[in-house]
């Protein structure tokens, strides 16, 4: 894939709503998706992103923080055109002032200035980078330096790609949360998952994640990934970061020129202690996401619970339970379009489990050709 360069063409309680709630909702949701296919043709649209956690004490470059840092980041795009870069510091108690930053060799500014301050919890907008045009699929170079003292930083712990801190390889992603661009010309996608999502059982440097070879399955798309290893729908953790419905509003509905998002969620709900074995509490998590995201004009697509029978924390009773929110998901109209991500994956031999071409070792997570499936397994009129 090409390199950019400078120069080319161009929380969480689980409430439910009444169906009368829920009508009045969906009879704005055509007007709302009409304006937003309009703004993702014509404006931003997030082309790479990544969801942030509070560092615990186990992150020790996060949790001390920087004082003169450089961070550099190279991000894989999915759309292209011109670019802006998005900051966030959602768990931060401090402001932190960013810059002077490069993006693929060019300055990067904020109104006009090399250097800004990132408020704590807040986010932080570029202006457009001059003279910067990023091709479809290509890889982009961020470089931004933290005079500090910054104190804790907010970051997401592993982006199954190789970063740096000081020249030091990391796979973490300080501050930065995205990479904007004019040239989306398919689906703009986010991704709200787990483990799955953020790339486990792929190599590094690969790109093979699902929502990447989703990406290249759709040119012009643009996916922004927000997966969390452990991340669950209903509990917030401390390393695992806020559940899906605490993270909704800001992880997705802040993204510019959004129009499906697709949840991929629920599997850590159903093995990490406290387990959850209610599908019903699940489904009415489900719920809220899909009332929140109809509210904002926003098309929504549910992924079934893949099988993990082999992993360690596996029950029979969880079994069940996922099969009880994939049966509702499949047959209950929650969602707008449903991508029936157990159905790719799973053995038709023994169910519960993983095909074993695609399981990565440990009966939870992908390996690539897995992933590809996932991919395969999202039908593009639903987007």
């Amino acid at each position: 894939m090409p390199a950019v360069t400078g120069r080319g063409p161009a929380r969480r309680g689980v409430l439910t709503a009444t169906v009368a709630g829920v009508a009045a909702v969906a009879a704005t949701v055509p007007e709302a998706r009409a304006a937003g296919r309009k703004a993702s043709r014509t404006g931003w649209a997030t082309s790479w992103a990544t969801a942030q956690t509070a560092p615990t004490a186990a992150d020790t470059v996060a949790a001390a923080g920087l004082t003169d840092g450089v961070c550099t980041a190279t991000v894989r795009l999915s759309a292209g055109g011109r670019v802006r870069l998005r900051y966030g510091h959602a768990f931060g108690t401090v402001p932190v002032l960013v810059g002077p930053v490069t993006a693929g060799g060019r300055a990067v500014t904020f109104g006009g200035q090399r250097q800004a301050w990132l408020a704590a919890g807040a986010s932080l907008t570029s202006d457009p980078v001059d003279g910067l045009r990023a091709p479809d699929g290509s890889a982009l170079t961020v470089e931004t330096r933290l005079p500090g003292p910054t104190g804790p930083l907010s970051f997401h712990r592993n982006t199954h790609a190789s970063h740096s801190v000081d020249g030091a390889r990391t796979t973490s992603v300080f501050l930065l949360t995205g990479v904007e661009v004019t040239g989306a010309h398919g689906p703009v996608v986010a991704v709200l998952g787990d483990s799955v999502a953020e790339g486990v059982g792929t190599p590094d440097d690969a790109d093979l994640r699902w929502p990447d070879q989703l990406a290249r399955r759709l040119p012009g798309s643009a996916v922004a990934n927000l997966g969390i290893s452990g991340n669950r729908l209903l509990l917030d953790d401390a390393r695992f970061g806020p559940g899906g419905q605490a993270r909704f509003d800001r992880d997705v509905l802040s993204l510019p020129g959004l129009r499906t998002v697709l949840v991929q969620l629920g599997v850590n709900d159903l093995q990490q202690p406290p387990a959850q074995t209610d599908s019903s509490v699940v489904l009415a998590g489900y719920r809220q996401l899909v009332l929140r995201a109809r509210s904002a004009g926003l098309r929504t697509v549910g992924a079934t619970i893949t099988p993990f029978e082999g992993w360690t924390r596996w029950t029979r009773e969880a079994d069940e339970v996922r099969q009880r929110i994939n049966r509702a998901v499949r047959t209950g109209h929650l969602f707008d379009a449903v991508a029936d991500f157990d159905a790719a994956l799973r053995d038709p031999a023994r169910p519960s489990r993983l095909r074993p071409a695609f399981d990565s070792g440990d009966g939870l997570h992908p390996t690539p050709s897995g992933h590809a499936a996932l991919a395969g397994a999202v039908d593009r009129r639903h987007l």
